[in-house]
Formats: structure tokens, C-alpha cells, sequence
């Protein structure tokens, strides 16, 4: 497993709406979350009650902006994606992204990519949760879109 996982906007908003920003700590030996992320969270605090807690355990474990190379700026992507990418530029690092067009431009620049769905599995591979299904789930009421295809698939290949 790598050392440190970089943390978008999107997860960190659904798991902390699941009340599992834990499994960031259990999971990787060290979680990091851009400032533009934290910014990205904290604009919709307004209109997400999760928000402010999000913004509370993001911020410490916020990491500095770093210039975004052009191959990635281009791509239109938001400024929270563009860091979690740039900062996963790295073997060690794993960049936690839900959005598709951020995990296709991040696997064009050799970037390792995990989503929410594939956070929850790892939790009940490492037993921090006895089945995945219901938690599945409750991410996807709170506002986490998946394709049902692609869940029941995952799904059955965990015997869930």
C-alpha cells in the first residue's frame, strides 16, 4: 500500500457526510489534502452541513499548492483535481479522485488512482467493516453517482 494518499474534494466530502473520514487515518500511513481542496470544501459550507467538519480534519492535514505542470492544466479539470494529481506524481503516493476525467488525466501521467468505492472495499479488506454493500450505499445517498452496473459487478467479486 502506499505511504500517503493525496485526497480530492469529492471523497473526503462523502465520507465525511458517512461519518468515515476515519478510515483516511486507518488506511494510509499518511493522508494529504491540497489547499485547493480545502478551499473547493470550504466554498460550500454554505449549502453542506458536512462541510465545516471536513474543512476542520482536512486542514490538518493540508499540504501547499505546487505550480501545476501545463499537461494537466489544460485538461480543464478543477483546481483541487489539478493538485491531487500534481501531487501524486510521485510512486509512493496514491491520489484519491472520483471524477472521471481526473482519474483518466491522472493514468495519463502515471498517477495511481483510488476512488470512494475503492476506499470502501479496501476498509472491509482491512476489516474495518464487516460488508461493504451498506456502505456503498449510504455514500451513494449521500450524493456519491456510480454506475449500478459497476457496483453490482464490484460487488460479486467480493461475494456481496
Amino acid at each position: 500500500m502506499p505511504e500517503s494518499w493525496i485526497i480530492d474534494a469529492s471523497p473526503l466530502i462523502i465520507l465525511a457526510r458517512i461519518a468515515r473520514l476515519d478510515w483516511f487515518e486507518r488506511l494510509p500511513s499518511t493522508t494529504l489534502v491540497p489547499q485547493a481542496v480545502i478551499r473547493e470544501i470550504a466554498a460550500g459550507a454554505g449549502h453542506d452541513p458536512s462541510a465545516p467538519g471536513a474543512v476542520r480534519w482536512a486542514t490538518s492535514r493540508a499540504v501547499a499548492d505546487l505550480p501545476v505542470p501545463a499537461s494537466i492544466a489544460h485538461r480543464g479539470l478543477g483546481d483541487g483535481e489539478a493538485q491531487v494529481i500534481t501531487h501524486g506524481q510521485s510512486p509512493e503516493r496514491l491520489s484519491v479522485l472520483d471524477d472521471r476525467s481526473a482519474r483518466t488525466c491522472a493514468r495519463a501521467h502515471g498517477v495511481r488512482v483510488i476512488g470512494t468505492l475503492g476506499v470502501i472495499l479496501l476498509a472491509r479488506k482491512n476489516g474495518l467493516i464487516a460488508r461493504a454493500r451498506p456502505w456503498v450505499d449510504r455514500a451513494q445517498t449521500a450524493g456519491l453517482f456510480l454506475d449500478p452496473a459497476l457496483v453490482a459487478q464490484v460487488l460479486s467479486t467480493i461475494g456481496e
